[in-house]
């Protein structure tokens, strides 16, 4: 993932962290388009948090170990990556970046690591599978019997082999934030809204326009298995999870569905067991990136102790992840993996698979210095006894 710098575009030039990208992007993009990314739930405390909540460890190094050849490879559902990271699924990325779906799918496989499309694009998962024969797909599935039977075929037949049902949205958050910057779902057109896009022309031109030159009037296509929803329309606001989905519904895409099956959006042990006993092949420790229950627990807090009831399922943790040595915590309190988004798209929306390629360079380079700085050879040995409390209350040892 090495790169000269000499060769980046200017704009990524200035980009030698992950959280440069949304600095970056703000001028960029409308108010509304740009809230929408970065905004959570309630007050934004729990997108705060976290951040925070990785300064309650902290790395204890060991030296004059032999680290001169550092591996950041990594197996996940039987097949190998190229790092300990993947990117998030995201909602309504083409709005953000021009044909964003399509850029992050192509730049993933390029890379070598995970892509996930989230149900709520504009993108049919059909054309995104093409760019990116290993991308996974991540559901917002409705309860009914037949509805998920289509959809379970209909991400079959694309050719996905992961199915990622996302169950953390079972009503639709509570975002304040939103509203006042002008975003809602449905979109309505209003004289703000068009005013935010008309000082923002390189957005406009270069992003809405030619969506809806290329596509006509952008529709959600990926949430129903046939039917597709217009983003003006007042069915979009239903583009969620849903309140009579549960774990009845999970066994019965279990039962459909014949690849690698992973639920999203688990924070409690207990339903980390439940999953277990569902055989479910993987689950992924998140709390949405902040952007649904107030007050909510971060992944990390809650991390060792799911890993520990988990038995053969694959833990991948998400949300706040921004530094190679957050990536190496989480490894390290049992995490198989690591999923990263708004670094992403913020990138895609300044310089497309350029600016993808580069938040991915800039991640893997962290890792790689923060490897050998620790003393350890590769991600596969990072374990919790190099972990230590930031109170400095003893040795840091897995739940049991």
């Amino acid at each position: 993932m090495r790169t000269r710098r000499d060769t980046l575009p200017s704009v990524l030039r200035h980009a030698l962290e992950l959280e440069d990208f949304q600095r970056l992007a703000r001028p960029r993009l409308p108010r509304a388009t740009w809230g929408y990314v970065v905004n959570g739930c309630d007050d934004n405390a729990v997108v705060h948090t976290n951040r925070t909540v990785f300064e309650r460890w902290r790395l204890l190094p060991r030296v004059l170990r032999d680290v001169s050849a550092r591996a950041q490879e990594t197996t996940l559902f039987g097949q190998r990556w190229a790092a300990p990271f993947g990117i998030s699924p995201m909602g309504s990325s083409a709005v953000i970046a021009y044909d964003g779906d399509n850029r992050l799918a192509r730049a993933a496989h390029g890379l070598g690591i995970p892509f996930v499309l989230s149900a709520n694009s504009i993108t049919p998962l059909e054309e995104v599978i093409r760019h990116n024969p290993d991308a996974w797909f991540a559901a917002y599935q409705r309860p009914e019997a037949d509805k998920i039977a289509r959809m379970v075929g209909r991400v079959a037949a694309a050719g996905f082999k992961t199915f990622v049902l996302t169950v953390d949205v079972p009503v639709g958050a509570n975002r304040p934030r939103d509203a006042r910057d002008g975003f809602s779902m449905p979109l309505r057109p209003n004289p703000r809204l068009a005013l935010d896009g008309l000082t923002h022309p390189r957005w406009l031109g270069g992003t809405a326009l030619r969506t809806v030159a290329r596509r006509g009037m952008p529709k959600i296509s990926n949430v129903e298995a046939d039917d597709p929803v217009g983003i003006f329309s007042h069915r979009i606001s239903r583009v969620t999870g849903h309140a009579a989905f549960t774990w009845k519904q999970v066994a019965l895409i279990r039962s459909l569905w014949p690849g690698t099956f992973v639920v999203k959006g688990l924070l409690s042990p207990e339903d980390a067991a439940i999953a277990r006993e569902e055989g479910v092949d993987g689950i992924v420790v998140s709390n949405h990136g902040g952007r649904q229950l107030g007050s909510c627990v971060s992944p990390m807090e809650v991390l060792a102790e799911i890993k520990a009831v988990s038995g053969a399922m694959t833990v991948i943790a998400e949300s706040g992840f921004r530094r190679g040595t957050d990536v190496l915590k989480a490894l390290a309190l049992g995490a198989d993996f690591v999923m990263v988004g708004r670094p992403f798209l913020f990138a895609a929306a300044l310089a497309g698979e350029a600016g993808i390629v580069r938040a991915a360079q800039i991640l893997w380079r962290e890792i790689d210095v923060s490897l050998g700085l620790l003393g350890a050879a590769d991600v596969a040995g990072v374990g919790p006894e190099y972990l230590r409390p930031a109170d400095g209350q003893g040795v840091y040892k897995p739940a049991e």
